[in-house]
Formats: structure tokens, sequence, C-alpha cells
């Protein structure tokens, strides 16, 4: 089955997106970050992203039952002391529409924008289609000025089949061997996979893409980590004992978000571990469109038993410990390496 015109609106809604983001990481106010419930900071841009994407899939898909799983939804907005927060929400994707000129037809209002964003509702499941976003993904590394994506993928009955990654501030060479915060060149990436027909990365700015491929090395000392740049997101206690155990020879990069997924598609790095903290339940957006933009191009991303993920369960991923990601050769010696570094760490305690 083709998802061409699914593929072109997704890369338009997450582009549109992505310049939101940038405008507001350029003037980024300490009022901007409000206080959810499990602490992680929830900005004008990320409610201002998922509006964004919403608003312009529905334009170029009128035709098709619109069903979207979003991390955001509008209720913070509707309380007390939310409506100006609104009404910046509302100016500022507004500003983007305008000045992109594909929907000059139309203006929004706030409730046009809490509907955009209260489409995100969905529980998703392994019946029909489901858009799957997270506006921003990597919230601190956006408010810090690092790396953070807007990441959007297509269910279609509970497969990943489209995935689209903006990486507003990764670089579009290498970053092997670097660190976040000082990444020199050009920066602003677009990833995009369909299911079968590989993956490519484009600038933000422009459309000539490029087919790109996971470093497919044998050699575990030739290959590097890639981790959460929180501690709090991931055990790096554990993935030091894995990569210790399998030869690793250089040291982590830790880097926020879905770019991750994006830099290890291309071959920056060949290994992501992530073990959250006991307790912690992945939803689905935080891996789609990475998880399908990896695979497409080569690489491999299971749990901690070897089994694929499955975004067919709602919103949640119900997995076993961890996500594992690599290339096909070193999958075996990772999880081999993997299991037995949990079984010792276990034993210790």
């Amino acid at each position: 089955m083709s998802y061409n015109k699914e593929l072109a609106a997704a890369k338009k809604a997450v582009s549109l997106a992505a310049r939101l983001c940038q405008k507001m990481q350029k003037a980024i106010l300490q009022s901007d970050v409000q206080s959810k419930s499990d602490k992680s900071p929830v900005t004008v841009a990320d409610y201002g992203s998922q509006a964004l994407v919403s608003y312009a899939l529905q334009r170029e898909l009128p035709s098709e039952l619109f069903s979207l799983v979003a991390e955001e939804d509008s209720e913070d907005l509707l309380k007390d002391g939310g409506q100006e927060t609104l009404e910046r929400i509302t100016k500022l994707v507004n500003d983007i529409l305008a000045s992109d000129g594909s929907y000059s037809d139309s203006t929004l209002s706030t409730e046009d924008i809490v509907k955009a964003i209260d489409c995100g509702k969905s529980e998703g499941g392994s019946q029909g289609r489901h858009w799957v976003l997270d506006p921003i993904d990597g919230t601190k590394g956006f408010l810090r000025g690092d790396q953070y994506a807007i990441a959007l993928a297509l269910l279609d009955e509970g497969t990943v089949v489209l995935g689209v990654l903006a990486c507003p501030n990764l670089p579009l060479t290498s970053i092997a061997g670097g660190s976040q915060h000082s990444l020199p060149g050009e920066v602003g990436c677009l990833f995009f996979s369909v299911v079968g027909g590989g993956t490519y990365m484009q600038p933000l700015d422009s459309s000539s893409a490029v087919k790109v491929q996971v470093n497919a090395t044998d050699n575990p000392e030739e290959a590097s980590l890639f981790e959460s740049y929180e501690a709090a997101h991931s055990m790096h206690d554990l993935s030091s004992s894995i990569v210790k155990k399998l030869g690793v020879k250089a040291p982590p990069v830790r880097i926020d978000s879905q770019a991750k997924y994006g830099a290890l598609s291309r071959g920056d790095g060949v290994i992501y571990l992530r073990f959250p903290h006991e307790g912690y339940r992945e939803k689905i957006w935080d891996h789609a469109a990475g998880c399908i933009v990896v695979s497409e191009a080569g690489g491999l991303v299971t749990d901690v038993a070897g089994n694929p993920l499955d975004f067919s369960r709602g919103r949640y991923l119900d997995l076993d410990t961890g996500i594992i990601v690599t290339n096909q050769k070193l999958m075996p010696s990772l999880l081999k390496a993997v299991r037995e570094s949990i079984e010792e760490k276990a034993s210790s305690l």
C-alpha cells in the first residue's frame, strides 16, 4: 500500500511545527514552563506544535477519519490563569501559518486551538489508522537549547507504517564522538521513512533528501553508544556495565530526545540503550517515529527479551525492562550482554 499522500502531509505538518519550535526556542522565557504532575516541563511551543500538526494533517487529508494519539491536552490551558498562555499559543500558531501562506484562508481562534490540541486524546490501538505525535520530544533539551525532536508516526492496524522526525538542532553532518553542546556546522534535519521504503534525511529548509543507513560494524570496539542526557530517564550505570561487557571503547554520547534515533539511522553511533527506572511506562509517542526511522535504515529495535516493540496496545508500550537499538550483526551479542548485566545487578541487590 502506498502512503505517499500521508507522508507528504506528515512532512509538511512537522516542518511547520519545527519552525514554531525554532522561533520559541530563541525566545524562551521562564513563564513558558508549566509544571505537569510528572514534573516534565510543558511549554507554549509544546501545545503550539501539537495544535499545528493536528490542524495541518486535517487540512492536508480532509477526507480521512482523523485519529491522533498525542502527549498534550488542553486541561491546564482551560484552568484559571491559562487564558493568557492560550492566547500566546494562538498568536504563535497564526504567525507561523501566515508566514507559510499555505492556509491563508483561515485565522484560528482560541477555540480552534483547543479543539486541535484535544484531537490528540485518541487511545490508538490495533484497529484502523492513528497518527502518533510527540510535539516536542526532549522538552528539557529544548529548554537548555540542546537537542529535541518533533516526532510523528502513522499506525495502520497496530503497525507503524510511516515516521517523520524533525531535529531542528541536529547537525547535518555526523555527531560521532561529539557532545550535544558543541556541535559545529549547519543544523536542522528531517528524517522520514515509509514501511518497506528505507529512511531518508533532508535539511529542514530544503527538499534534497539522501538515503541513510545504520552503521553495520560487527566490531563492538568500533561501536559508540547513545543514551539519554538526563540520568532520570535511564539507568546509566546499567548501560556502562553492558558496554564494558561488550568491549565498547568510546565514551557514551548523551543527547536528548528521539534525535538519537535519527543520528543512529545515519550511522553516527551504533547502540542506543534505554532502561527507565522502575515504575515508568513508556509511551508510544516517545518511540514510534524513531523506531521506524532506524528499522527502515537497517537497524533493529527491541526490548530486553529481543521482542520488537508493540505499538498496537494503546497509549503505552508494555515491554520487558528497556529498549535496545543497534544493527543486525551486533544485536545477538548486545542482548546477551544486556541479560547478563541485568542478572548481575539483580543478584547484587
